[in-house]
């Protein structure tokens, strides 16, 4: 038989802070605030359970760490339903602040990259960060400043809507920089979230369907060119050039070949086998 306390188990979920409703209420006296905002100082616990239930209501703990508790006499069902708009609307409020990666090689041509600047600034005016990174594949690793070219291309083509967050790096195989929408972008992007949010809140308040939400700018994927030729750099990367596969090796002395008709034929400078 186990004895003391049993084994804390991490895995379980700890339960955490919960409003204390009613009969929850264990402590002796409480400062009660009645159903108007007015202060009905300190009661019986039972004594104030009694006066809220003659009204209809509960009796609600909203600040346990004083001594005594205050409760409220009010509608918990109302209560909680308030409590979740209170916090649906502050994540409304919170700007979220993405980072768009957009991907180069060294060898992406000039109207590829026409195409990701131009993504790069719908990023930029919709309020999100870009990084653009350059990845080095085999001996493009030697030579680093075409990277920086390309860099050096975009920024100056962005300045008018980005500031540099982030200078031009390496990381490991790869060269990136990070650019953030200047401060008259982000104020712009603030008062459009602002004018949407309060008509999102008028038509909930008059009943009419919400607008709706402004539409994602995203990297159409068959545009991200970083790996549609990897093949091609592997190849030519590392290896000296000169290794053949498959049907490129030349046949070994002394054996023969079947062609496609079906008709043997020696090679040359091979032993006729007869006189």
């Amino acid at each position: 038989m186990a004895l003391g306390n049993p084994r804390f188990d991490p895995r379980q979920q700890q339960r955490g802070y919960q409003i204390r409703v009613n009969h929850r209420i264990r402590v002796p006296e409480v400062r009660v605030i009645g159903a108007d905002g007015g202060m009905l100082g300190v009661l019986q616990t039972h004594e104030a359970l009694r006066m809220a239930q003659s009204l209809g209501l509960d009796l609600v703990e909203v600040n346990p760490k004083t001594d005594p508790p205050v409760c409220k006499i009010l509608d918990f069902g109302k209560y909680k339903y308030e409590e979740k708009k209170k916090q649906a609307q502050a994540r409304r409020n919170q700007s979220v602040v993405e980072i768009k990666e957009i991907k180069l090689r060294p060898k992406t041509d000039d109207h590829d990259i026409a195409f990701k600047v131009k993504a790069a600034r719908r990023f930029l005016e919709a309020g999100h960060k870009v990084k653009f990174t350059v990845r080095f594949r085999g001996r493009e690793i030697t030579h680093p400043e075409k990277a920086h070219e390309q860099l050096d291309f975009i920024l100056k083509a962005l300045e008018d809507v980005s500031n540099m967050e982030q200078r031009p790096s390496m990381e490991a195989r790869a060269m990136s920089v990070i650019i953030a929408p200047k401060p008259a972008i982000m104020q712009k992007v603030a008062a459009q979230r602002a004018a949407l949010e309060k008509a999102r809140q008028l038509a909930e308040k008059e009943g009419r369907p919400l607008p709706p939400a402004p539409p994602s700018v995203d990297l159409p994927e068959d545009e991200d060119d970083d790996d549609e030729d990897d093949d091609d750099d592997d190849s030519d990367g590392d290896g000296d050039g000169d290794e053949t596969t498959g049907d490129d090796r030349a046949p070994k002395d002394g054996v023969t070949e079947m062609p496609k008709d079906g008709v043997t034929e020696m090679p040359k400078g091979g032993d006729s086998g007869s006189n």
